[in-house]
């Protein structure tokens, strides 16, 4: 998967927000135009290509304020849409980095 589909599908608003992916990010208190901002400057750092209906990925970026966002998304290439599947703020806890998991 290639960030660079995501984005073009945010830009050319060819995309849906789950309902998960619409609560979470309420949960966070983020707004949708700071997780667009963080994925268009952000990185793939998981992969999930055998997630269903849609291969996913998980893409860390930042907002304009430089804090960290985690956002999971699928693409349907065929349609080439993107669906935000779910968004948080990264627990400081449990990411090294905000890009590699903490070892348990």
């Amino acid at each position: 998967m290639d960030i660079r589909d995501i984005i073009r599908a945010i830009d050319s608003q060819n995309y849906r927000i789950t309902a998960h992916g619409d609560e979470e990010a309420e949960n966070d208190q983020l707004d949708f135009e700071e997780i667009f901002y963080s994925v268009r400057n952000g990185e793939i750092i998981e992969n999930y290509p055998s997630d269903q209906p849609f291969p996913s990925c998980l893409i860390y970026g930042t907002n304009v304020s430089g804090e960290p966002i985690h956002s999971v998304w699928a693409y349907d290439e065929e349609n080439q849409r993107a669906s935000l599947v779910t968004v948080y703020r990264p627990d400081p806890t449990r990411w090294i980095n905000w890009r590699e998991r903490e070892k348990k």
